[in-house]
């Protein structure tokens, strides 16, 4: 059964990933709630099931994944958890909603897919579910504090399922790209200074890329791009001390 479930698939990463996985012969699922994106990617894909959802809706995400699985035989092999938003500026100029809704759609929608995903996932051999991390997950970043804390949640939440689920037979994993070439980023009318230091050398096939190679070499976290695996592993071995001052080196106006 080769399926795979995408949130925030109308655009960026997750149409890049969906088209990947359609092209080597995966069933595909698509959700977001980009209704005409959405029917416009379903289309291409030759009719592709797709739901327009919320993923903060708890209940209409239970619906989504009942639906999309009663026609796989009631199983998932893969959910790809890409849903996501981004909102680059200083801490107190960003209104205390807006922290919310980045903290609703990155961690509670995620956590309400994964949660209704499970039954599925466990009457599957071989299910995965893979998190959109960030390099953002590994070190707080300035002007992106919220977003930040969202990557942290979602490792955090990897790293105890990855653990909790091998009972059940599910993989947990997340993949941690820096700054990626898609709407979500380059629709921001601020750029922080990290980006400007480190660039935007990521297109969302490559991360489409890294979401193959993890649903068939799994690991906990998957660092995407030369560049970060090389700051990441840098990172396990360096003092606390070290990585701040590095931050704030990038972060420098």
């Amino acid at each position: 059964m080769k399926n795979i479930l995408i949130t925030g698939a109308a655009s960026g990463i997750g149409a890049a990933t969906a088209r990947l996985f359609h092209q080597q012969g995966w069933r595909v699922g698509l959700l977001d709630c980009n209704r005409q994106a959405l029917a416009q990617l379903a289309a291409e894909l030759g009719g592709a099931w797709n739901a327009e959802l919320d993923v903060t809706d708890a209940a209409a995400v239970k619906a989504a994944l009942a639906d999309f699985c009663a026609g796989q035989g009631g199983q998932l092999r893969l959910l790809f958890n890409s849903a996501g938003v981004l909102r680059i500026g200083q801490f107190e100029t960003i209104e205390p909603a807006e922290h919310a809704r980045i903290l609703q759609i990155n961690v509670l929608g995620l956590i309400n897919m994964t949660h209704a995903a499970f039954a599925y996932l466990k009457a599957t051999p071989g299910a995965q579910v893979i998190n959109m991390g960030s390099a953002s997950g590994v070190y707080g970043v300035p002007e992106l504090a919220s977003y930040s804390a969202s990557k942290f949640a979602v490792r955090g939440l990897t790293e105890a399922l990855e653990i909790e689920w091998a009972r059940h037979g599910i993989g947990v994993g997340d993949l941690m790209p820096p700054f990626v070439s898609t709407p979500m980023l380059n629709d921001q009318q601020v750029q922080a200074p990290v980006l400007r230091r480190l660039g935007v050398n990521l297109g969302a096939e490559d991360v489409a890329q890294a979401v193959w190679q993890q649903a068939h070499r799994p690991l906990v976290h998957r660092p995407v791009s030369l560049q970060f695996k090389l700051l990441y592993w840098a990172g396990q071995i360096t003092p606390a001390w070290l990585s701040r001052l590095m931050m704030a080196w990038l972060s420098r106006p």
